[in-house]
Protein backbone atom coordinates (compact mmCIF):
# COMPACT_ATOMS: atom_id res chain seq x y z
CA UNK A 1 0.00 0.00 0.00
CA UNK A 2 2.79 2.36 0.95
CA UNK A 3 4.78 1.56 -2.21
CA UNK A 4 1.64 1.98 -4.28
CA UNK A 5 1.05 5.43 -2.84
CA UNK A 6 4.66 6.47 -3.46
CA UNK A 7 4.57 5.25 -7.05
CA UNK A 8 1.39 7.24 -7.57
CA UNK A 9 2.94 10.31 -5.91
CA UNK A 10 5.99 10.31 -8.15
CA UNK A 11 4.38 8.82 -11.23
CA UNK A 12 6.95 6.00 -11.26
CA UNK A 13 6.52 2.39 -12.45
CA UNK A 14 7.34 -0.52 -10.08
CA UNK A 15 10.58 -2.20 -11.08
CA UNK A 16 11.17 0.07 -14.06
CA UNK A 17 13.29 3.23 -14.14
CA UNK A 18 13.60 5.59 -11.21
CA UNK A 19 11.98 4.35 -7.98
CA UNK A 20 10.39 6.22 -5.04
CA UNK A 21 13.30 5.43 -2.67
CA UNK A 22 15.59 7.38 -5.00
CA UNK A 23 13.23 10.35 -5.11
CA UNK A 24 13.04 10.32 -1.31
CA UNK A 25 16.82 10.11 -0.97
CA UNK A 26 17.18 12.99 -3.44
CA UNK A 27 14.75 15.06 -1.33
CA UNK A 28 16.54 14.25 1.93
CA UNK A 29 19.76 15.63 0.45
CA UNK A 30 17.82 18.80 -0.37
CA UNK A 31 16.92 19.21 3.30
CA UNK A 32 20.57 19.03 4.32
CA UNK A 33 21.62 21.31 1.52
CA UNK A 34 19.11 23.92 2.66
CA UNK A 35 20.24 23.68 6.28
CA UNK A 36 23.62 24.90 5.07
CA UNK A 37 22.42 27.25 2.36
CA UNK A 38 19.93 29.01 4.65
CA UNK A 39 22.21 29.53 7.66
CA UNK A 40 24.58 31.30 5.27
CA UNK A 41 22.01 32.94 3.00
CA UNK A 42 19.86 34.36 5.80
CA UNK A 43 22.31 34.94 8.63
CA UNK A 44 25.87 35.59 7.46
CA UNK A 45 24.98 39.22 6.76
CA UNK A 46 23.29 39.62 10.16
CA UNK A 47 26.30 37.95 11.76
CA UNK A 48 28.49 40.61 10.18
CA UNK A 49 26.28 43.64 10.81
CA UNK A 50 24.87 42.74 14.25
CA UNK A 51 27.27 40.26 15.87
CA UNK A 52 30.52 41.75 14.56
CA UNK A 53 28.96 45.25 14.49
CA UNK A 54 29.89 46.23 10.95
CA UNK A 55 26.44 47.80 10.83
CA UNK A 56 27.06 50.03 13.85
CA UNK A 57 27.07 53.78 13.41
CA UNK A 58 30.62 55.08 13.01
CA UNK A 59 32.15 51.81 11.76
CA UNK A 60 33.83 52.30 8.39
CA UNK A 61 35.78 50.10 6.00
CA UNK A 62 37.85 52.11 3.61
CA UNK A 63 35.73 55.08 2.57
CA UNK A 64 32.31 53.55 3.16
CA UNK A 65 30.23 52.57 6.16
CA UNK A 66 30.50 49.05 7.46
CA UNK A 67 26.93 48.22 6.38
CA UNK A 68 27.55 49.39 2.82
CA UNK A 69 30.84 47.42 2.72
CA UNK A 70 28.99 44.26 3.79
CA UNK A 71 26.32 44.89 1.15
CA UNK A 72 28.96 45.29 -1.56
CA UNK A 73 30.73 42.13 -0.37
CA UNK A 74 27.51 40.12 -0.50
CA UNK A 75 26.68 41.35 -3.99
CA UNK A 76 30.17 40.96 -5.43
CA UNK A 77 30.92 37.57 -3.85
CA UNK A 78 27.59 36.05 -4.85
CA UNK A 79 27.66 37.36 -8.40
CA UNK A 80 31.21 36.04 -8.70
CA UNK A 81 29.98 32.74 -7.31
CA UNK A 82 27.01 32.68 -9.66
CA UNK A 83 29.22 33.02 -12.71
CA UNK A 84 31.34 30.15 -11.42
CA UNK A 85 28.33 27.93 -11.97
CA UNK A 86 28.80 27.54 -15.75
CA UNK A 87 32.41 26.53 -15.07
CA UNK A 88 31.24 23.95 -12.56
CA UNK A 89 28.57 22.81 -14.99
CA UNK A 90 31.28 22.15 -17.54
CA UNK A 91 33.30 20.24 -14.94
CA UNK A 92 30.25 18.08 -14.20
CA UNK A 93 29.79 17.31 -17.88
CA UNK A 94 33.46 16.21 -18.01
CA UNK A 95 33.17 14.02 -14.92
CA UNK A 96 33.35 10.26 -15.55
CA UNK A 97 33.23 7.92 -12.53
CA UNK A 98 31.73 4.56 -11.70
CA UNK A 99 29.04 6.46 -9.77
CA UNK A 100 28.15 8.77 -12.67
CA UNK A 101 28.92 12.43 -13.12
CA UNK A 102 26.61 14.15 -10.61
CA UNK A 103 26.29 11.77 -7.65
CA UNK A 104 29.98 11.63 -6.64
CA UNK A 105 30.00 15.31 -5.71
CA UNK A 106 27.45 14.64 -2.97
CA UNK A 107 30.01 12.28 -1.45
CA UNK A 108 33.14 14.31 -2.07
CA UNK A 109 31.89 17.75 -0.99
CA UNK A 110 29.77 17.09 2.11
CA UNK A 111 32.58 17.54 4.64
CA UNK A 112 34.33 20.48 2.88
CA UNK A 113 31.02 22.36 2.74
CA UNK A 114 30.41 21.68 6.42
CA UNK A 115 33.86 22.90 7.44
CA UNK A 116 33.61 26.11 5.39
CA UNK A 117 30.13 26.82 6.78
CA UNK A 118 31.35 26.61 10.37
CA UNK A 119 34.39 28.78 9.55
CA UNK A 120 32.10 31.55 8.24
CA UNK A 121 30.73 31.95 11.78
CA UNK A 122 34.01 31.44 13.62
CA UNK A 123 33.78 33.57 16.81
CA UNK A 124 37.38 34.78 16.84
CA UNK A 125 37.10 38.58 16.72
CA UNK A 126 35.29 40.57 19.40
CA UNK A 127 32.60 43.12 18.58
CA UNK A 128 34.53 45.72 20.60
CA UNK A 129 37.64 45.32 18.40
CA UNK A 130 35.59 45.84 15.25
CA UNK A 131 33.73 48.84 16.66
CA UNK A 132 36.78 50.69 17.98
CA UNK A 133 38.65 50.14 14.71
CA UNK A 134 41.54 48.07 16.06
CA UNK A 135 40.63 45.01 13.98
CA UNK A 136 37.89 46.26 11.68
CA UNK A 137 39.68 45.75 8.37
CA UNK A 138 41.40 42.54 9.49
CA UNK A 139 38.10 40.99 10.55
CA UNK A 140 36.35 42.05 7.36
CA UNK A 141 39.07 40.62 5.11
CA UNK A 142 39.15 37.29 6.97
CA UNK A 143 35.37 36.84 6.84
CA UNK A 144 35.29 37.94 3.18
CA UNK A 145 37.94 35.40 2.15
CA UNK A 146 36.26 32.55 4.06
CA UNK A 147 32.89 33.47 2.57
CA UNK A 148 34.22 33.48 -0.99
CA UNK A 149 35.87 30.08 -0.41
CA UNK A 150 32.58 28.76 1.00
CA UNK A 151 30.70 29.97 -2.05
CA UNK A 152 33.06 28.14 -4.41
CA UNK A 153 32.94 24.92 -2.38
CA UNK A 154 29.15 25.09 -2.17
CA UNK A 155 28.90 25.51 -5.95
CA UNK A 156 30.88 22.31 -6.47
CA UNK A 157 28.05 20.36 -4.82
CA UNK A 158 25.06 22.52 -5.71
CA UNK A 159 25.33 22.35 -9.50
CA UNK A 160 25.59 18.53 -9.73
CA UNK A 161 22.84 18.09 -7.11
CA UNK A 162 20.25 19.80 -9.30
CA UNK A 163 21.72 18.30 -12.47
CA UNK A 164 21.17 14.86 -10.96
CA UNK A 165 17.40 15.17 -11.51
CA UNK A 166 17.86 14.88 -15.28
CA UNK A 167 20.08 11.82 -14.82
CA UNK A 168 17.44 9.99 -12.77
CA UNK A 169 14.79 10.09 -15.51
CA UNK A 170 13.96 11.74 -18.84
CA UNK A 171 10.20 11.58 -18.23
CA UNK A 172 9.19 15.22 -17.73
CA UNK A 173 6.13 14.30 -15.61
CA UNK A 174 8.08 12.02 -13.26
CA UNK A 175 10.95 14.49 -13.11
CA UNK A 176 8.49 17.27 -12.32
CA UNK A 177 6.95 15.20 -9.52
CA UNK A 178 10.37 14.38 -8.06
CA UNK A 179 11.36 18.04 -8.17
CA UNK A 180 8.05 19.03 -6.57
CA UNK A 181 8.72 16.80 -3.57
CA UNK A 182 12.40 17.79 -3.49
CA UNK A 183 11.56 21.49 -3.45
CA UNK A 184 9.02 20.91 -0.68
CA UNK A 185 11.75 19.12 1.28
CA UNK A 186 14.11 22.03 0.63
CA UNK A 187 11.42 24.39 1.92
CA UNK A 188 11.20 22.32 5.10
CA UNK A 189 14.97 22.48 5.54
CA UNK A 190 15.04 26.23 4.98
CA UNK A 191 11.98 26.70 7.19
CA UNK A 192 13.55 24.94 10.16
CA UNK A 193 16.50 27.33 10.01
CA UNK A 194 14.54 30.54 9.41
CA UNK A 195 12.01 29.78 12.14
CA UNK A 196 14.20 28.52 14.95
CA UNK A 197 17.46 30.47 14.63
CA UNK A 198 15.93 33.95 15.25
CA UNK A 199 13.83 32.55 18.08
CA UNK A 200 17.00 31.21 19.70
CA UNK A 201 19.04 34.37 19.14
CA UNK A 202 16.19 36.54 20.40
CA UNK A 203 15.74 34.45 23.55
CA UNK A 204 19.45 34.25 24.40
CA UNK A 205 20.04 37.99 23.96
CA UNK A 206 16.79 39.08 25.68
CA UNK A 207 18.68 39.82 28.90
CA UNK A 208 20.51 42.66 27.15
CA UNK A 209 17.31 44.40 25.98
CA UNK A 210 15.25 47.09 27.68
CA UNK A 211 12.11 45.77 29.38
CA UNK A 212 8.73 47.55 29.29
CA UNK A 213 9.44 48.80 32.83
CA UNK A 214 12.75 50.26 31.69
CA UNK A 215 11.02 51.90 28.76
CA UNK A 216 8.41 53.47 31.02
CA UNK A 217 11.07 54.98 33.26
CA UNK A 218 12.93 56.38 30.27
CA UNK A 219 9.73 57.88 28.87
CA UNK A 220 9.34 59.79 32.11
CA UNK A 221 13.00 60.79 32.36
CA UNK A 222 13.29 61.90 28.72
CA UNK A 223 9.72 63.19 28.36
CA UNK A 224 10.66 66.53 26.77
CA UNK A 225 13.00 65.06 24.16
CA UNK A 226 10.50 62.32 23.32
CA UNK A 227 7.66 64.86 23.00
CA UNK A 228 9.72 66.88 20.52
CA UNK A 229 10.39 63.73 18.51
CA UNK A 230 6.69 62.81 18.48
CA UNK A 231 5.75 66.29 17.30
CA UNK A 232 8.42 66.49 14.58
CA UNK A 233 8.13 62.95 13.18
CA UNK A 234 4.49 62.06 13.83
CA UNK A 235 5.26 58.78 15.60
CA UNK A 236 3.97 57.23 18.82
CA UNK A 237 5.52 57.90 22.22
CA UNK A 238 6.83 54.34 22.46
CA UNK A 239 8.32 54.49 18.95
CA UNK A 240 9.97 57.79 19.83
CA UNK A 241 11.40 56.35 23.03
CA UNK A 242 12.84 53.31 21.27
CA UNK A 243 14.17 55.45 18.45
CA UNK A 244 15.74 57.70 21.05
CA UNK A 245 17.39 55.05 23.23
CA UNK A 246 17.39 51.95 21.04
CA UNK A 247 16.53 48.45 22.22
CA UNK A 248 19.80 47.26 23.76
CA UNK A 249 20.58 48.45 27.26
CA UNK A 250 23.28 51.10 27.51
CA UNK A 251 26.52 49.37 28.52
CA UNK A 252 25.37 45.97 27.21
CA UNK A 253 25.92 46.59 23.49
CA UNK A 254 29.15 44.61 23.15
CA UNK A 255 28.01 41.78 25.42
CA UNK A 256 24.86 41.50 23.30
CA UNK A 257 26.87 41.37 20.08
CA UNK A 258 29.40 38.83 21.35
CA UNK A 259 26.64 36.58 22.69
CA UNK A 260 24.88 36.78 19.34
CA UNK A 261 28.12 35.82 17.62
CA UNK A 262 28.51 32.67 19.71
CA UNK A 263 24.88 31.65 19.20
CA UNK A 264 25.25 31.84 15.42
CA UNK A 265 28.41 29.73 15.62
CA UNK A 266 26.68 27.02 17.67
CA UNK A 267 23.66 27.01 15.33
CA UNK A 268 25.98 26.60 12.35
CA UNK A 269 27.77 23.63 13.97
CA UNK A 270 24.48 21.89 14.83
CA UNK A 271 23.07 22.36 11.33
CA UNK A 272 26.26 21.13 9.66
CA UNK A 273 26.36 17.99 11.83
CA UNK A 274 22.74 17.29 10.84
CA UNK A 275 23.28 18.05 7.14
CA UNK A 276 26.39 16.01 6.29
CA UNK A 277 24.77 12.55 6.66
CA UNK A 278 21.96 13.70 4.37
CA UNK A 279 24.43 14.28 1.53
CA UNK A 280 25.78 10.74 1.94
CA UNK A 281 22.26 9.32 2.09
CA UNK A 282 21.43 10.93 -1.26
CA UNK A 283 24.64 9.63 -2.79
CA UNK A 284 24.10 6.04 -1.69
CA UNK A 285 20.44 5.76 -2.65
CA UNK A 286 20.22 7.25 -6.14
CA UNK A 287 21.22 5.98 -9.59
CA UNK A 288 22.14 7.85 -12.77
CA UNK A 289 20.43 6.42 -15.87
CA UNK A 290 20.63 9.17 -18.46
CA UNK A 291 24.25 10.25 -18.55
CA UNK A 292 26.09 10.75 -21.82
CA UNK A 293 29.28 8.70 -22.19
CA UNK A 294 30.54 10.69 -25.16
CA UNK A 295 33.86 12.49 -25.05
CA UNK A 296 33.81 15.23 -22.42
CA UNK A 297 33.20 18.65 -23.99
CA UNK A 298 35.45 21.64 -23.33
CA UNK A 299 34.25 24.64 -21.35
CA UNK A 300 34.29 26.76 -24.52
CA UNK A 301 32.15 24.13 -26.25
CA UNK A 302 29.72 24.12 -23.31
CA UNK A 303 29.38 27.89 -23.53
CA UNK A 304 28.49 27.53 -27.20
CA UNK A 305 25.90 24.94 -26.21
CA UNK A 306 24.52 27.32 -23.62
CA UNK A 307 23.96 30.06 -26.17
CA UNK A 308 22.34 27.57 -28.55
CA UNK A 309 19.80 26.81 -25.81
CA UNK A 310 17.78 30.00 -26.31
CA UNK A 311 14.86 28.65 -24.25
CA UNK A 312 17.15 28.21 -21.26
CA UNK A 313 18.47 31.76 -21.68
CA UNK A 314 14.92 33.08 -21.40
CA UNK A 315 14.57 31.29 -18.06
CA UNK A 316 17.89 32.76 -16.92
CA UNK A 317 16.86 36.29 -17.90
CA UNK A 318 13.58 35.86 -16.06
CA UNK A 319 15.42 34.61 -12.98
CA UNK A 320 17.83 37.56 -12.98
CA UNK A 321 14.98 40.06 -13.36
CA UNK A 322 13.21 38.28 -10.52
CA UNK A 323 16.18 38.50 -8.18
CA UNK A 324 14.42 40.87 -5.76
CA UNK A 325 10.97 39.25 -5.76
CA UNK A 326 11.58 37.52 -2.42
CA UNK A 327 13.84 40.05 -0.70
CA UNK A 328 11.36 40.18 2.19
CA UNK A 329 12.18 36.54 3.01
CA UNK A 330 15.94 37.10 3.08
CA UNK A 331 17.98 39.33 5.35
CA UNK A 332 15.71 42.33 4.81
CA UNK A 333 12.79 40.54 6.43
CA UNK A 334 14.90 39.74 9.47
CA UNK A 335 16.01 43.35 9.80
CA UNK A 336 12.37 44.48 9.55
CA UNK A 337 11.26 42.07 12.27
CA UNK A 338 14.21 42.89 14.49
CA UNK A 339 14.31 46.67 14.22
CA UNK A 340 10.82 47.77 13.18
CA UNK A 341 8.62 45.14 14.83
CA UNK A 342 11.09 44.87 17.72
CA UNK A 343 10.98 41.07 17.75
CA UNK A 344 13.41 39.09 15.60
CA UNK A 345 11.47 35.91 16.34
CA UNK A 346 8.71 37.31 14.12
CA UNK A 347 10.99 36.70 11.14
CA UNK A 348 10.06 33.05 11.55
CA UNK A 349 6.38 34.04 11.37
CA UNK A 350 7.06 36.05 8.21
CA UNK A 351 8.63 33.05 6.53
CA UNK A 352 5.99 30.64 7.87
CA UNK A 353 3.16 32.77 6.48
CA UNK A 354 4.51 32.08 3.00
CA UNK A 355 4.47 28.30 3.57
CA UNK A 356 0.70 27.56 3.23
CA UNK A 357 0.49 29.24 -0.17
CA UNK A 358 3.73 27.57 -1.19
CA UNK A 359 2.48 24.12 -0.18
CA UNK A 360 -0.81 24.60 -2.02
CA UNK A 361 1.11 25.76 -5.08
CA UNK A 362 3.49 22.80 -4.82
CA UNK A 363 0.61 20.34 -4.73
CA UNK A 364 -1.13 22.06 -7.64
CA UNK A 365 1.94 22.43 -9.88
CA UNK A 366 1.50 19.08 -11.69
CA UNK A 367 -2.17 19.88 -12.36
CA UNK A 368 -1.39 23.48 -13.36
CA UNK A 369 1.39 22.33 -15.70
CA UNK A 370 -0.92 19.85 -17.38
CA UNK A 371 -3.89 22.22 -17.56
CA UNK A 372 -2.21 25.51 -18.41
CA UNK A 373 1.43 24.51 -19.22
CA UNK A 374 4.43 25.43 -17.10
CA UNK A 375 4.94 28.64 -19.05
CA UNK A 376 1.53 30.16 -18.36
CA UNK A 377 1.45 28.92 -14.79
CA UNK A 378 4.75 30.75 -14.20
CA UNK A 379 3.62 33.98 -15.88
CA UNK A 380 0.22 34.24 -14.20
CA UNK A 381 1.39 33.54 -10.64
CA UNK A 382 4.15 36.17 -10.88
CA UNK A 383 1.79 38.84 -12.22
CA UNK A 384 -0.51 37.91 -9.34
CA UNK A 385 2.41 38.25 -6.90
CA UNK A 386 3.23 41.72 -8.22
CA UNK A 387 -0.34 42.86 -7.61
CA UNK A 388 -0.31 41.42 -4.07
CA UNK A 389 2.93 43.22 -3.18
CA UNK A 390 1.62 46.49 -4.64
CA UNK A 391 -1.41 46.25 -2.37
CA UNK A 392 0.86 45.58 0.62
CA UNK A 393 2.95 48.64 -0.24
CA UNK A 394 -0.03 51.01 -0.34
CA UNK A 395 -1.61 49.50 2.79
CA UNK A 396 1.57 49.91 4.89
CA UNK A 397 2.46 48.42 8.25
CA UNK A 398 1.88 51.03 10.96
CA UNK A 399 -1.40 49.70 12.41
CA UNK A 400 -2.57 46.25 13.59
CA UNK A 401 -5.16 45.91 10.81
CA UNK A 402 -2.51 46.79 8.23
CA UNK A 403 -0.23 44.07 9.56
CA UNK A 404 -3.12 41.60 9.23
CA UNK A 405 -3.61 42.60 5.59
CA UNK A 406 0.12 42.20 4.98
CA UNK A 407 0.07 38.80 6.69
CA UNK A 408 -2.66 37.69 4.26
CA UNK A 409 -0.50 39.10 1.47
CA UNK A 410 2.44 36.96 2.58
CA UNK A 411 0.25 33.84 2.52
CA UNK A 412 -0.74 34.69 -1.05
CA UNK A 413 2.87 35.39 -2.01
CA UNK A 414 3.62 31.78 -1.15
CA UNK A 415 1.84 30.85 -4.39
CA UNK A 416 4.34 32.43 -6.83
CA UNK A 417 7.19 31.40 -4.55
CA UNK A 418 6.05 27.76 -4.49
CA UNK A 419 5.36 27.62 -8.21
CA UNK A 420 8.69 29.24 -9.06
CA UNK A 421 10.64 26.89 -6.79
CA UNK A 422 9.34 23.85 -8.65
CA UNK A 423 8.45 24.86 -12.20
CA UNK A 424 11.78 26.56 -12.90
CA UNK A 425 13.70 23.33 -12.22
CA UNK A 426 11.26 21.32 -14.33
CA UNK A 427 11.47 23.85 -17.17
CA UNK A 428 15.26 23.72 -17.14
CA UNK A 429 15.02 19.94 -17.27
CA UNK A 430 12.88 20.35 -20.39
CA UNK A 431 15.51 22.62 -21.94
CA UNK A 432 18.08 19.83 -21.45
CA UNK A 433 15.88 17.66 -23.66
CA UNK A 434 15.44 20.61 -26.04
CA UNK A 435 19.22 21.01 -26.31
CA UNK A 436 19.70 17.30 -27.03
CA UNK A 437 16.92 17.41 -29.65
CA UNK A 438 18.49 20.47 -31.25
CA UNK A 439 22.20 19.58 -31.09
CA UNK A 440 22.47 15.93 -30.09
CA UNK A 441 24.11 16.89 -26.77
CA UNK A 442 22.38 17.08 -23.38
CA UNK A 443 24.73 19.27 -21.32
CA UNK A 444 22.97 18.68 -17.98
CA UNK A 445 25.78 20.30 -16.04
CA UNK A 446 25.92 23.56 -17.97
CA UNK A 447 22.11 23.78 -18.12
CA UNK A 448 21.48 23.22 -14.43
CA UNK A 449 24.35 25.54 -13.62
CA UNK A 450 21.96 28.23 -14.83
CA UNK A 451 19.45 27.29 -12.13
CA UNK A 452 22.03 27.67 -9.41
CA UNK A 453 23.16 30.91 -11.08
CA UNK A 454 19.58 32.19 -10.86
CA UNK A 455 19.33 31.18 -7.19
CA UNK A 456 22.59 32.91 -6.35
CA UNK A 457 21.70 36.07 -8.22
CA UNK A 458 18.52 36.13 -6.13
CA UNK A 459 20.51 35.62 -2.93
CA UNK A 460 22.99 38.30 -4.03
CA UNK A 461 20.28 40.84 -4.76
CA UNK A 462 18.36 39.91 -1.60
CA UNK A 463 21.41 40.26 0.62
CA UNK A 464 22.52 43.49 -1.05
CA UNK A 465 19.11 45.17 -0.75
CA UNK A 466 18.65 43.85 2.78
CA UNK A 467 21.96 45.17 4.09
CA UNK A 468 21.70 48.43 2.13
CA UNK A 469 18.34 48.98 3.83
CA UNK A 470 20.22 49.10 7.14
CA UNK A 471 22.14 52.11 5.88
CA UNK A 472 19.15 53.68 4.10
CA UNK A 473 16.93 53.38 7.19
CA UNK A 474 19.67 54.74 9.47
CA UNK A 475 19.83 51.62 11.65
CA UNK A 476 22.57 51.43 14.28
CA UNK A 477 23.15 47.72 14.97
CA UNK A 478 24.99 48.44 18.21
CA UNK A 479 22.20 50.33 19.99
CA UNK A 480 19.30 49.11 17.78
CA UNK A 481 18.13 52.63 16.97
CA UNK A 482 16.25 53.37 13.71
CA UNK A 483 16.09 56.77 12.04
CA UNK A 484 13.66 56.04 9.18
CA UNK A 485 11.50 52.93 9.44
CA UNK A 486 9.44 53.81 6.36
CA UNK A 487 12.57 53.71 4.19
CA UNK A 488 13.15 50.07 5.13
CA UNK A 489 9.57 49.15 4.25
CA UNK A 490 9.70 51.00 0.92
CA UNK A 491 12.96 49.34 -0.13
CA UNK A 492 11.80 45.81 0.70
CA UNK A 493 8.33 45.96 -0.83
CA UNK A 494 8.83 48.16 -3.90
CA UNK A 495 11.82 46.15 -5.07
CA UNK A 496 9.63 43.04 -4.86
CA UNK A 497 6.81 44.64 -6.86
CA UNK A 498 9.13 45.61 -9.70
CA UNK A 499 10.86 42.23 -9.70
CA UNK A 500 7.62 40.20 -9.77
CA UNK A 501 6.34 42.00 -12.85
CA UNK A 502 9.71 42.09 -14.62
CA UNK A 503 10.42 38.35 -14.34
CA UNK A 504 7.20 37.46 -16.17
CA UNK A 505 8.14 39.37 -19.34
CA UNK A 506 10.79 37.02 -20.87
CA UNK A 507 8.56 33.99 -20.40
CA UNK A 508 6.07 35.27 -22.96
CA UNK A 509 8.69 34.20 -25.53
CA UNK A 510 9.23 30.68 -24.09
CA UNK A 511 8.10 27.98 -26.54
CA UNK A 512 8.51 24.53 -24.92
CA UNK A 513 5.13 23.02 -24.09
CA UNK A 514 4.48 19.65 -22.46
CA UNK A 515 3.41 18.28 -25.84
CA UNK A 516 6.54 19.63 -27.51
CA UNK A 517 8.78 18.11 -24.84
CA UNK A 518 7.22 14.65 -25.25
CA UNK A 519 7.68 14.88 -29.02
CA UNK A 520 11.32 15.85 -28.59
CA UNK A 521 12.03 12.92 -26.24
CA UNK A 522 10.35 10.51 -28.65
CA UNK A 523 12.43 11.83 -31.53
CA UNK A 524 15.63 11.58 -29.49
CA UNK A 525 14.88 7.94 -28.61
CA UNK A 526 14.10 7.17 -32.25
CA UNK A 527 17.45 8.60 -33.31
CA UNK A 528 19.27 6.39 -30.81
CA UNK A 529 17.46 3.29 -32.06
CA UNK A 530 18.25 4.10 -35.67
CA UNK A 531 21.95 4.70 -35.04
Amino acid sequence: MKQGFLHKLFGTTPGKGVQPREAIAYSVTGIGQNFICTIIGSYITVFMTDALLFGAEGVTIGNVSGAVAVAILMLAARVFDAFNDPIMGSVVDKTRTKWGKCRPYLKWMAIPIGICTVLCFLPVFSAQSVFDGSKTMQTFVVIAVIYVVWSVVYTIADVPYWGLSTCLTNDTVVRGNILTVARMACTVGAGVVTVFVPVITGAVTAKFKYTDADLGAIMTDKAAAIADMVASRGISVEEAARSFIGTVRVGSEFANADTLKMVYFICAVVLVVAAIPMFYFGFKNTQERFTSQDEAPSFAHNLKLLFKNNQLLLIVLSGVLGGARMVYSYTGGLYFAKYILQNEGLYGIITLLVVPGGLVASILVPWMSKKFTKKWSYIVVHLFGGVVMAVMYFVGYDAPWKLIVCAIGLVLLGIPQGVNNIITYAMIGDTVDYLEWKTGERGEGICFAMQTLINKIGMAVGAFIGVMSVSIAGIDTRTYTVQNADALWNVLILSGVISMFACAVPMFFYKITEKKQAEMVAEIEARKINK
